[in-house]
C-alpha cells in the first residue's frame, strides 16, 4: 500500500519552508489571482520557481492552486501562468474551473490534475465524472463521513485527498455565495470576506455565531484514513502564519511515522489556533451544535511561536539521505554521491600523498564525509577505495563533498520539460436574437399555482420529491406544462438509490428532464434516461465551460449568478442559456441543519426561518428537500422584471424566476409583474451582482 502524503500549505517562502522542515511530503501554493486565498502572501512567477526549486531538492512536490473560477477576459493570463508553472515544473495543479481543466490538458498534458474541494465532489459518481474529465485525483467535500470516504475509496479509478486538519466552512465548498452577494467579494474567485464568521440571531440580531464552525481536526483517524485507501490528507492554513503551518505539519508527520496520538500533540494543535477546541462531527456522523465555535485567543504565547520558528530557521533538517562512493589514489581521487532516486554525481579532486604519519582509513573518510550540516542531505553510507599508505587533507574532502552536493542539488532542482501545445481557441456560439422565455422554479406544490400553469412557461422546475411523492398529479401535471425535476445539489452515494427510484417514479408520469446542479449527477440523470438542463451550482463562468456542457450534451444552462450583464451577452451560447431574474438567491447550502442549531431540535418540516445579522439583514433559511440541510436566502430578493428590454439584448433562452418563501397569491403577484412590469422597489429588491459585479 503507498504511504500517505502529508500535503501541507504553503500562503509564503516561509510557510513552504516551515512545511518542508516539517517533514510534509509535498505542499500546494497559490501564484498570482487564480487561486482561492487571495489574501493569502502568495507567490510571483519568480517566487515560484524559487519554490519548486527548494522543494524538489528536498523531495517534496508543489501543487499548484487554479481553483477558482476564470472569465474569458482572465484567460490569456491563466494560460501564460500555466506555462510558466509547468516551465518550472509544479507537480500538479489543483482546480475548480471546468475550463481551466481543458486548459491544463491542452498546454501541459503530462501535468496531472487535481480536482479541488471547491468542485463540490462529494459522491462516487462524481470523482468518476472526474476521472472522465482527465483528473488523477479529487479532493473531497469536508462534510462526508468515514463511511461515505471508504466507500468511495474502494470504488474510485484515481487517487482521494481528504482534508485533514483547518478551517471548515459552513457551506459546501464551491457553493457559497453568501460573500458575493452582501459584499461583492466571492469565495468562487478566492476573495471570500468569511461572513460566516460574523454574529447572527435567529428572527433578531444576538451575539451568537451560527455558522461558525469548530476547526477539524482527524489527528486520531491517520491510519484509519490510511487503510481506506486515501492517497493524500490534506492540511489547511495558507492564510495562517508559518508557525501554524510548522506546528500542524509536525504533529501529523510524526503521527503518520508511527506515533501514538497524545495530549501534547493535541495541546500544540490548539495552541497553533483552535475555535474553542476542535470537531470531527462530519467524519463520525456527529453534526449538530457541539461544531460550533469561535477564535477566542487574545495574545501569543512567545515560548511556542519560538519553538515552532526553530523547527525551520535554525537548521536544515536532514531531509534526503545520501550515499558517497569514494576512489583515492596517487593520480587522482573521486567522490560520486548518489540520491534515493539513483541520481549520481561524481566529481575529480587532486590526487593524494603519501602518508608521513597515519594513512587515511576508511573510518577516517566516513566521518568527514558524514558532515553534511548545513545542506537538505544526510549521509546514509559511504563505502570506499583508497590505496595503502594514502592521506588526503581534511579540506579537500571537504571540497569534494562540497562539491558533489552542490551538483547533486542543481540536479534535483532540474525536471524534464515536455514541450508545451498550444491550447485549441474557445469556439463562439451567437444565442438566439429573440426575446429570452419565463422559466419558473418552484419549491412547494402549493406555489404551481393556476395563474402559473395557464402562463405555460417554458420550463416549470419542480422538486422532485415533490412530483415522485404525487405521480398523479405530477402526470397531469406534465400534460399542462413542461415539467423538469430538480435534482437536490447534494446527494451522497448512500442517498442516490432513492433519488434514481424517484426519478423512476417521475418517467413513468412522463417528466424527460432534470435540473441538475452538481457534476456528481450528471452521469446518473444520464443513465435514467434524462435529458439534463445544468443549474447555478455547476459555476459556469466562461465561454470554454459552457461549450463544455454541450460537449456533455446538455439541453440547457444556467449562468453563473456571479457574472456581469456585459460578461452574460458576450458568453459563448454552446447551449441555450438562462439566468436568474427574480427570487431570493440561494447564498449557502449546509450539512448542518441551521433550524436545529437555534434549539438543538428539528424543526425544519414545521416551519422556516430566518438568521438576522448585526446590520438587521434577514437571511431565510429553508429546507433543502427532503433531506435535513438547510438553505440559507438571501433576505433581499434579485428583480429584473421591470427591464426586460436589457435581458432581451443579452441572446438568453430563459429567465428563471425562482420562488421560496413566497405563498401562491406571491406568486401570482410576481408572475402578474413578469407580465405588466411596475417599478423597482429598492428597499425590497436587488440587481445582485449582474451590475456592480465583483472586486
Amino acid at each position: 500500500m503507498p504511504m500517505l502524503e502529508l500535503l501541507a500549505p504553503a500562503g509564503s517562502m516561509d510557510a513552504l519552508k516551515a512545511a518542508v522542515q516539517n517533514g510534509a511530503d509535498a505542499v500546494y501554493l497559490g501564484c498570482g489571482t487564480f487561486n482561492a486565498r487571495q489574501s493569502a502572501k502568495n507567490f510571483t512567477p519568480q517566487t515560484l520557481t524559487e519554490a519548486v526549486k527548494y522543494c524538489h531538492v528536498r523531495g517534496v512536490q508543489v501543487h499548484l492552486t487554479l481553483n477558482t473560477l476564470v472569465s474569458d477576459r482572465e484567460m490569456p493570463e491563466l494560460m501564460e501562468l500555466i506555462r510558466h508553472a509547468a516551465t518550472v515544473g509544479v507537480d500538479a495543479f489543483i482546480v475548480q474551473d471546468l475550463a481551466v481543466v481543458q486548459l491544463c490538458r491542452q498546454i501541459a498534458p503530462h501535468i496531472p490534475i487535481h480536482g479541488s474541494t471547491q468542485m463540490s465532489i462529494h459522491s462516487l459518481p462524481g470523482v468518476l465524472f472526474c476521472a472522465a474529465m482527465g483528473l488523477s485525483r479529487v479532493v473531497l467535500s469536508r462534510e462526508l463521513s468515514r463511511d461515505d470516504i471508504h466507500y468511495i475509496t474502494q470504488n474510485s479509478p484515481i487517487e482521494i485527498e481528504v482534508f485533514a486538519h483547518g478551517a471548515l466552512c459552513m457551506c459546501y465548498s464551491g457553493q457559497c455565495y453568501l460573500s458575493a452577494a452582501i459584499g461583492g467579494r466571492s469565495g468562487n474567485r478566492g476573495r471570500c470576506a468569511q461572513p460566516c464568521r460574523q454574529s447572527y440571531g435567529y428572527g433578531r440580531w444576538e451575539s451568537k455565531h451560527p455558522l461558525s464552525l469548530k476547526d477539524n481536526c482527524l489527528l486520531p483517524y491517520i491510519k484509519e484514513l490510511e487503510n481506506m485507501g486515501v492517497a493524500s490528507i490534506k492540511l489547511e492554513g495558507r492564510m495562517k502564519r508559518p508557525e501554524y503551518v510548522a506546528t500542524v505539519t509536525n504533529v501529523y508527520r510524526r503521527v503518520l511515522d508511527g506515533e501514538a496520538v497524545t495530549q501534547n500533540m493535541l495541546s500544540a494543535l490548539s495552541a497553533a489556533f483552535n475555535r474553542q477546541g476542535f470537531t470531527d462531527g462530519y467524519y463520525t456522523g456527529q453534526t449538530g451544535q457541539n461544531m460550533f465555535g469561535v477564535r477566542e485567543d487574545k495574545y501569543d504565547d512567545a515560548k511556542w511561536l519560538s519553538a515552532a520558528r526553530a523547527t525551520y530557521e535554525a537548521k536544515e533538517n536532514p531531509l534526503v539521505p545520501v550515499g558517497f562512493h569514494a576512489v583515492i589514489s596517487r593520480e587522482e581521487t573521486s567522490l560520486t554521491v548518489t540520491d534515493p532516486e539513483g541520481r549520481t554525481c561524481r566529481v575529480l579532486g587532486p590526487g593524494a600523498e603519501v602518508a608521513r604519519t597515519f594513512p587515511l582509513t576508511d573510518e577516517a573518510l566516513r566521518e568527514r564525509l558524514s558532515k553534511t550540516g548545513g545542506t537538505p542531505y544526510c549521509c546514509q553510507e559511504v563505502t570506499a577505495v583508497i590505496d595503502p599508505g594514502l592521506t588526503l587533507s581534511a579540506s579537500n574532502i571537504n571540497a569534494l563533498r562540497r562539491d558533489a552536493l552542490n551538483r547533486l542539488t542543481a540536479l534535483r532542482a532540474r525536471r524534464d520539460m515536455p514541450a508545451l501545445r498550444r491550447p485549441q481557441k474557445a469556439a463562439t456560439y451567437a444565442g438566439p436574437k429573440e426575446a429570452p422565455a419565463p422559466v419558473v422554479q418552484v419549491t412547494t406544490k402549493e406555489q404551481i399555482t393556476e395563474k402559473l400553469i395557464k402562463m405555460k412557461p417554458a420550463a416549470l422546475y419542480v422538486p422532485l420529491h415533490i412530483l415522485a411523492q404525487d405521480p398523479i398529479y405530477c402526470h397531469e401535471l406534465n400534460r399542462k406544462v413542461r415539467v423538469t425535476a430538480v435534482l437536490p445539489r447534494i446527494v451522497t452515494d448512500h442517498e442516490l438509490e432513492s433519488i434514481k427510484q424517484q426519478l423512476r417514479t417521475v418517467r413513468d408520469m412522463g417528466v424527460r428532464d432534470v435540473l441538475v446542479g452538481n457534476l456528481g449527477l450528471l452521469l446518473p440523470a444520464r443513465e435514467m434516461g434524462m435529458g439534463i438542463r445544468g443549474d447555478y451550482g455547476l459555476n459556469l463562468y466562461n465561454s470554454r465551460s459552457v461549450n463544455l456542457m454541450r460537449e456533455l450534451e446538455l439541453k440547457s444552462a444556467t449562468l453563473s449568478f456571479e457574472m456581469t450583464m456585459p460578461q452574460i451577452r458576450d458568453i459563448s451560447k454552446a447551449v441555450p442559456c438562462e439566468i436568474l431574474v427574480y427570487g431570493r438567491l440561494p447564498l449557502m447550502v449546509t450539512e448542518n441543519c441551521l433550524i436545529k442549531g437555534r434549539n438543538g431540535r428539528c424543526a425544519c418540516n414545521l416551519s422556516a426561518s430566518k438568521l438576522v445579522d448585526k446590520t438587521g439583514a434577514e437571511f431565510p433559511v429553508i429546507k433543502d428537500g427532503q433531506s435535513c440541510r438547510s438553505i440559507l436566502l438571501n433576505g433581499k430578493k434579485l428583480s429584473w422584471l421591470d427591464r426586460q428590454k436589457d435581458l432581451n439584448r443579452l441572446g438568453l433562452w430563459g429567465i428563471r424566476m425562482y420562488f421560496t418563501t413566497e405563498s401562491p397569491r406571491e406568486v401570482d403577484h410576481v408572475l402578474e409583474n413578469y407580465l405588466n412590469p411596475t417599478a423597482f422597489d429598492p428597499g425590497a429588491c436587488t440587481r445582485g451582482l449582474y451590475l456592480r459585479g465583483l472586486e
